[in-house]
């Protein structure tokens, strides 16, 4: 990928989110990634609908996070998601910034598997209608 393909969302951190200290629990930081994976899922096409549709799920294998500084309560965060390797897996880089200060807050990255739905077989290799639906897009491949 020449240039990477990214998808934003902003939502303002709810109080259920956050601990006694009005911080945001740390597990809930992967709620945030999974917020802006969807909407890059969206971008791309190939969301967790169509995932199940075409024969395939995704599931994720492994998950990081790398705190730097707390959101807290009624913070506006900006999500962003990184599309970083579509053939072999899906790996998605993520950065959560505080939308009023600019702030990195968190980063993070996922790895999911591409896994046959009628075999339950994971596959090495991401499914064609992925690949294609990648390269299509601005900054893919084949665009």
């Amino acid at each position: 990928m020449e240039e990477s393909i990214s998808a934003e969302i902003e939502f303002t951190v709810e109080f259920y989110d956050v601990d006694s200290m009005q911080v945001v629990w740390h597990g809930n930081y992967i709620k945030y990634f999974e917020k802006a994976r969807c909407v890059l899922l969206g971008k791309i096409g190939y969301g967790y609908l169509e995932m199940r549709e075409s024969g395939w799920a995704f599931p994720v294998t492994a998950v990081s996070a790398k705190y730097i500084s707390p959101l807290t309560f009624q913070d506006r965060v900006r999500a962003k998601a990184i599309l970083v390797e579509y053939e072999n897996c899906l790996k998605i880089k993520y950065e959560l910034y505080n939308a009023k200060t600019g702030r990195l807050c968190t980063k993070g990255e996922s790895t999911q598997m591409a896994v046959e739905i009628a075999s339950g077989e994971s596959r090495f290799v991401c499914p064609v209608i992925l690949r294609d639906k990648v390269r299509a897009l601005p900054g893919g491949e084949g665009a």
